[in-house]
C-alpha cells in the first residue's frame, strides 16, 4: 500500500525547536539590548568590586560560556538554511528544462572541480559578452553547441551580405 504524504508537518525535536527559538531570539533586538545592558551593567559594579579579578572573570567567563555555545547553535542554523536553500536550488534546476540536471548536488564536488566550473561559466559569460546579450542564458550541455550554431549564422549571414555586395558592384 502506497503511502501518500500527510499534510501534518513533522514534530521538531526538542533540541531543533529550541536552537530555532534561541537562534531567532538571539538575532532580535532584545537580544542586543540586554547584551548592551549587561555590559552596562558589569563596567558599573567596576568601582564597587574595585575592578579585582573576580569581576573581570565574571564577564570573561559568561561571554566565553556564551560564545562557546552560541558557535555550535549558529552552525546548526547555518547548516539548516544551507541544505534548504540547496534543495530549493536542486528544484529550479530540475524543473527548468534549459539547465543542465548535471549542476545538482555539485555541493559534493571536490574544490578543484568547482573552480573548474567556475571557469567553465566564466567562459559561458564570455561567449554571452561576444552575442552582445549577456542577458542570454547558457547550459552546460548546450552552450558549446549553441555557440558554434551561433558562429555559423553570423558566418552565412556575413557570407550572403558579401556575396550580394558583389553581386551589386
Amino acid at each position: 500500500m502506497a503511502t501518500t504524504p500527510s499534510n501534518e508537518k513533522p514534530q521538531n525535536s526538542f533540541f531543533e525547536q529550541f536552537s530555532n527559538r534561541v537562534t531567532a531570539w538571539t538575532g532580535s533586538s532584545s537580544a542586543f539590548i540586554l547584551a548592551c545592558l549587561a555590559v552596562i551593567v558589569w563596567g558599573a559594579t567596576g568601582p564597587v568590586f574595585h575592578y579585582s579579578e573576580t569581576w573581570q572573570l565574571v564577564i570573561n567567563t559568561g561571554t566565553t560560556i556564551i560564545t562557546f555555545l552560541m558557535v555550535f547553535l549558529i552552525q546548526k542554523a547555518q547548516n539548516k538554511e544551507s541544505k534548504a536553500i540547496q534543495l530549493k536550488l536542486n528544484e529550479l534546476i530540475a524543473a527548468n528544462r534549459f539547465t543542465s540536471n548535471r549542476m545538482v548536488d555539485i555541493e559534493d564536488l571536490t574544490e578543484r572541480e568547482l573552480d573548474d566550473l567556475r571557469k567553465f561559466y566564466a567562459k559561458l559569460s564570455d561567449m554571452a559578452e561576444e552575442d552582445g546579450d549577456i542577458h542570454r542564458s547558457h547550459s552546460i550541455d548546450a552552450a558549446e553547441d549553441l555557440q558554434e550554431k551561433k558562429e555559423k549564422i553570423k558566418e552565412a549571414t556575413n557570407k550572403r551580405k558579401s556575396d550580394d555586395k558583389i553581386d551589386k558592384d
